[in-house]
């Protein structure tokens, strides 16, 4: 039997930065949509669903998280909960909890301060006309591929720029897996096993820009770069102690983490003749790098760090460097909880074509825009539901952003709207 894939409520504490999500995503509609439909989404936003009492920010009207992602104000919280075992179940999902699992909502509290009593209107507080593009386009579903038992515990995922074929790793007797555009099985490679063009635990892809299938290897540690056809054309295997992460430039190189080194490499090679040229670490000192990537606008690199502190469990931080390796920003689980209404997780980074950062959180299974490296960091949640694990992100040549959802094994394009 298939293992089970993760739980889109695994824990109590999950609710709220779902809900926070939810939340960021309705702020950015209302500040779009055409004042009816405003009207309409503020009542609903800014009203119990329970009493239609509108919140406040204190006392009785203070509105309050469910586990489950549902909000409701503290009085309807007090109402719905037995006082013997101080338990309550959601009026809306039916999902119980307990009294003590509840939590402010933090960005609707910050939405009443904002209003404050003379504003009525979250239009009107917001502002209709910023004047500043606030980031791509909320994105919709175009394509579903895989599942279990097309893909077994996906890995990685990359997008061709040029054919727009897709490479996914997992832990098949065939690791990689080769989608045309419009998701037919074009090839299967990379063979379990000991010889050296097999593949033992492959943890992360890419796809240069002259046509070849990159791997990280963690069974062996080491990369290794077949052709579309699955042959093998060359393997790295000396001077890395556990490669991870890559992406590729455009001129055909690739920017790889080395998670325990802390380091990032620059490998040059020439794969049709199956050399390699150099190998030249480029940034050192980082703390377990996994996720890569390289903006094909502007060369800038975007690194992820699982961070191994006491205490910082299940924490990341994302840093910017620029082509020249020259670090610009870096923010951490506990920076982003400053700036944005939900505890992000970041397990992938892409660059899209305007060259702004993408990150998937697996705290609230969203993918978040933070921003150009310029005005990093932003909060923009491009996807907020639908997703149950997001752990590998890329671009597609036609702007279509393919998220790697290890929690059902499958692969989500989408087109932005």
């Amino acid at each position: 039997a298939p293992p089970a894939a993760p739980s889109r409520l695994s824990s109590p504490t999950e609710g709220a930065p779902r809900a926070s999500v939810r939340f960021a995503s309705a702020l950015r509609r209302l500040c779009t949509a055409e004042m009816a439909s405003e009207d309409e989404a503020e009542l609903s936003l800014l009203e119990c669903r329970v009493c239609f009492e509108r919140y406040g920010p204190g006392g009785q009207r203070r509105p309050r998280n469910l586990p489950c992602g549902h909000v409701l104000c503290q009085d309807c919280v007090w109402a719905l909960g037995s006082p013997e075992s101080r338990r309550l179940e959601c009026p809306f999902c039916r999902r119980a909890c307990g009294s003590a699992e509840t939590s402010d909502c933090l960005p609707l509290l910050q939405l009443l301060e904002l209003l404050g009593p003379q504003c009525s209107s979250v239009s009107s507080a917001l502002g209709r006309s910023a004047g500043r593009e606030a980031g791509p386009a909320p994105a919709g579903l175009r394509l579903a591929l895989g599942g279990w038992g097309s893909l077994v515990n996906p890995t990685g995922v990359a997008a061709c720029r040029i054919s727009g074929r897709l490479a996914v790793a997992h832990d098949g007797e065939k690791r990689i897996h080769v989608f045309s555009p419009s998701g037919s099985c074009l090839q299967r490679f990379g063979e379990r096993g000991d010889a050296d063009n097999d593949i033992k635990y492959p943890l992360d892809v890419t796809i240069t820009l002259d046509g070849h299938v990159v791997v990280t290897d963690g069974g062996d540690r080491s990369v290794k770069a077949f052709d579309f056809d699955g042959r093998g054309v060359l393997a790295v295997r000396e001077g890395f102690s556990l490669p991870w992460g890559l992406d590729a430039t455009p001129e055909s190189e690739v920017i790889l983490s080395d998670s325990e080194a802390g380091a990032l490499y620059r490998l040059t090679a020439d794969f049709k003749k199956g050399k390699l040229k150099k190998c030249q670490m480029i940034r050192s000192q980082l703390i377990s790098p996994r996720g890569v990537a390289v903006s094909h606008t502007s060369g800038a690199v975007a690194v992820i760090e699982h961070l191994k502190a006491p205490g910082l469990n299940n924490s990341s931080r994302v840093k910017i460097f620029s082509a020249e390796m020259d670090l610009i920003g870096q923010m951490d689980n506990f920076g982003l909880s400053l700036v944005f209404p939900s505890k992000i997780h970041a397990t992938a980074v892409a660059f899209d074509e305007e060259g702004r950062i993408i990150v998937t959180d697996v705290c609230s299974q969203a993918i978040i825009c933070l921003g150009k490296p310029e005005e990093f960091p932003i909060f923009n949640p491009l996807i907020s539901h639908g997703l149950s694990y997001p752990t590998g992100l890329t671009y597609m040549a036609n702007n279509s952003l393919v998220v790697l959802d290890s929690g059902d094994h499958s692969i989500k394009i989408y087109n932005s709207t």
